[in-house]
């Protein structure tokens, strides 16, 4: 089974970026369409990006759509996030998810990935 490792989260200030990285082991992270979820102590988890295991299809949920970029590097096993002019709002435990059945399609349903990090945090603020 694949196990996913989440880091580069921290504080950041208003408008300021940061890298999320999302390292596969046991299996091949190229394989997989693997999500980015975020999640607050009020709200539910909720979808964030997505990059399919064919073509690298990319989809954004809509607040977060011009200023994220999901994309991934086979050698290094890695899928990041990419995450600019980040606003407040976007403070949160971000987890990424691998869906290992290796389905054709976008999935923004956190019921879609059977694989899912421990998380790391990320907090905008001044």
């Amino acid at each position: 089974q694949v196990q996913l490792v989440e880091s580069g989260g921290g504080l950041v200030q208003p408008g300021g970026s940061l890298r999320l990285s999302c390292t596969a082991s046991g299996g091949t992270i190229s394989s997989y369409t693997v999500g980015w979820f975020r999640q607050t102590p009020a709200n539910e988890r909720e979808f964030v990006a997505t990059i399919t295991w064919k073509n690298s299809i990319t989809y954004y949920e809509i607040p977060v759509k011009g200023r994220f970029t999901i994309s991934r590097d086979a050698a290094k096993n890695t899928v990041y996030l990419q995450m600019d002019r980040l606003k407040p709002e976007d403070t949160a435990v971000y987890y990424c998810a691998a869906d290992v059945s290796r389905r054709l399609g976008i999935f923004d349903s956190r019921n879609d990935y059977g694989a899912w990090g421990e998380g790391t945090l990320v907090t905008v603020s001044s």
